[in-house]
């Protein structure tokens, strides 16, 4: 395709596409209707939510706690319907918990829409860009601004990138989805901002200039455990730890609910509703079969393998690093993170398992792709944590890579009236939970009180907070020279995570003189573990230690150090047995092998 006629259909598009996802600005609302507005609320017990599961018939049962489905079910129970949730692990066990931490708009979507002339991924950009303000706006204590730097060692990649990137920037701000400009930044310039960039690649070829500009970053299993407590607050039954053993039927043949198992006590029971809906992201055609054996796949798996390295990799102003073609063509992203460094990630074919691992394959060609761009040595020692995730592409069986897969979402309404919502991306999580909910209503014949609310709807802890939260919660429980204080390092962690409930927290610290840290080198606090299980449904040493922290993500070693009192904190808040302690202590030391390194991976790296 010429240059030309891409430039006539982008301007084209991004005129029609603008209009239809013109992004409203925020005005001044009252949120003091909703229920987690009160900072000292907090969601229904599980033992509470699961007589709610036995005793009543739903409107809506959906299966799976992750972006999806915790999205979904906040959307529904917003619209007045009667809504069960049941997850067979913990919210965000899965893949929702291993993303690369970017809200993104889809610039790589952009990309392709111009050289291929594809007004359907511009639309997937209109619809991601818009999705990433509303993102950032509704849970803005746990999400930012992310600027990122794209080195150019080609002259004509300077041009290249800036012109992209522009545009990039134009349809974001025709849509009033704008969050930062783009901007050429010079070599010396762009060692100041990244000191640690490389003048020179192995190759011989010089850095000619960069590009930074703005996308989002966020906590995903923090977001993803923000929407099942807000959902649950909002009147949604959910549980974790619940399995679906099979689906059940009318006399018609439609769905009706499912035979469910609660793996923590053994007691089985049914969940009646109206409609189901398969919210599993991977394991989507494990449900598909459940109510109809012979039906094709849905889900095409691809595996996404990311490191963890120490904080010096990345510059201390918070500025990333994108890699936009390795060797063999793929991106690799090197960002900070949470008081550490991120990089990844790979994109391969892979079967779907609970507990997916990084090869060594995997893990050093990471390590090469950034120590092609970075001064500082990549060393196999440095890794701190390494994490495989599965994505769950919506198969399509022209392409032939993964990588070639769109990450749009299908929402598929089966014969039997079962409906699955497979693909999509933790960006545009909301769009498909509003898609999938309309599919509901109109399949199931629901009636709805409200159009969807969630565009403009703040998440539990968003509404009272404020970045200068932090330093109301240092000057109220900072106390000098005691042994256990809560610092300010602290404050700024726990506001980060929880938002307007990080007094809860500090309140527990101070009356129950829990404010010392779990583990040197790292903010969280023993507090922490008290509150998870008593206000967000945190039920086993991982549920704290991988998901509502990311010490698991951030640090096998640390994480391995604090397990012990992790569990005796829980032993405590759950009555567990002397048996049941050991028993979870082993359960999350088999699960943090699969953070650890593969041996063998140094032997694998270049240098």
């Amino acid at each position: 395709m010429s240059l030309r006629h891409g430039l006539t259909v982008m301007a084209g598009a991004i005129t029609v596409a603008g209009a239809s996802v013109l992004y409203r600005s925020r005005e001044e609302m009252d949120y003091s209707d909703l229920p987690w507005a009160n900072r000292l609320n907090t969601p229904p017990r599980r033992e509470t939510q699961i007589a709610e599961l036995k005793r009543n018939a739903f409107d809506l049962l959906i299966i799976g706690g992750g972006a999806t489905g915790a999205g979904a079910a906040l959307d529904a129970t917003m619209r007045g319907l009667k809504v069960a949730l049941v997850e067979q692990d913990d919210f965000a066990a899965g893949t929702s918990s291993r993303s690369t931490k970017l809200i993104h708009g889809g610039v790589r979507y952009l990309e392709k829409a111009f050289w291929q002339a594809d007004y359907g991924q511009l639309k997937l950009v209109f619809e991601a860009l818009h999705e990433r303000k509303t993102m950032i706006e509704n849970a803005k204590h746990l999400s930012g601004l992310l600027p990122t730097m794209t080195p150019c060692y080609k002259f004509y990649e300077v041009p290249y990138y800036w012109a992209g990137l522009k545009l990039y920037d134009l349809v974001a701000y025709v849509s009033g989805s704008g969050i930062g400009f783009s901007r050429f930044v010079p070599t010396s310039e762009a060692k100041t901002i990244f000191p640690t960039l490389k003048d020179k690649r192995e190759d011989g070829v010089s850095l000619k200039g960069t590009i930074v500009y703005y996308d989002g970053q966020f906590d995903d299993s923090r977001m993803n455990v923000s929407l099942a407590c807000s959902a649950a607050m909002a009147g949604s039954a959910v549980a974790n730890y619940t399995e679906v053993l099979r689906l059940t039927k009318n006399q018609d043949g439609k769905v009706n609910g499912a035979h469910v198992k609660d793996d923590l006590s053994g007691e089985e029971y049914h969940v009646a509703a109206k409609v189901v809906m398969n919210c599993t992201g991977v394991h989507s055609d494990k449900i598909r079969h459940m109510s109809e054996a012979s039906r094709g796949k849905m889900i095409t798996p691809s595996s996404g393998v990311h490191v963890t390295l120490p904080d010096y990799y990345s510059p201390d102003n918070g500025t990333a690093l994108i890699v936009p073609k390795t060797k063999d063509g793929r991106v690799v992203f090197m960002l900070p993170w949470l008081g550490a460094t991120i990089a990844g990630t790979t994109d391969a074919a892979c079967p779907v398992t609970m507990r997916p691992r990084a090869s060594q394959e995997e893990v050093a060609f990471i390590l090469e792709a950034i120590q092609d761009y970075l001064t500082v040595q990549v060393r196999q020692q440095d890794v701190l944590s390494v994490w495989a995730g599965i994505r769950p592409l919506a198969s399509d069986p022209t392409c032939t890579s993964t990588e070639n897969i769109t990450r749009d979402h299908v929402v598929a309404v089966e014969d039997d009236g079962l409906i699955s919502v497979c693909g999509g991306k933790w960006t545009t999580y909301r769009a498909m939970a509003k898609d999938a909910i309309d599919a509901a209503v109109a399949c199931g014949g629901l009636a709805e009180k409200a159009a969807c609310r969630t565009e403009r709807l703040p998440l539990v802890g968003a509404v009272g907070y404020t970045a200068a939260l932090f330093t109301e919660v240092a000057q109220n429980y900072v106390v000098p020279h005691r042994p256990g204080a809560i610092d300010t390092n602290v404050a700024k962690h726990l506001t980060a995570a929880y938002g307007d409930r990080a007094r809860q927290i500090t309140r527990i610290a101070e009356e129950r003189k829990l404010g010392k840290r779990l583990v040197r080198g790292h903010p969280m606090i023993e507090a922490e573990v008290v509150y998870c299980v008593h206000a967000e449904y945190c039920l086993k040493p991982m549920d704290f230690l991988a998901r509502r922290t990311r010490l698991a993500f951030l640090d096998v070693a640390a994480t391995e150090q604090a397990l012990p009192r992790v569990v005796e904190l829980m032993g405590e808040a759950l009555g567990w047995s002397y048996w049941r302690k050991r028993r979870e202590t082993k359960e999350a030391l088999d699960f943090l092998a699969t953070f650890r390194a593969p041996a063998s991976s140094e032997g694998l790296l270049s240098h």
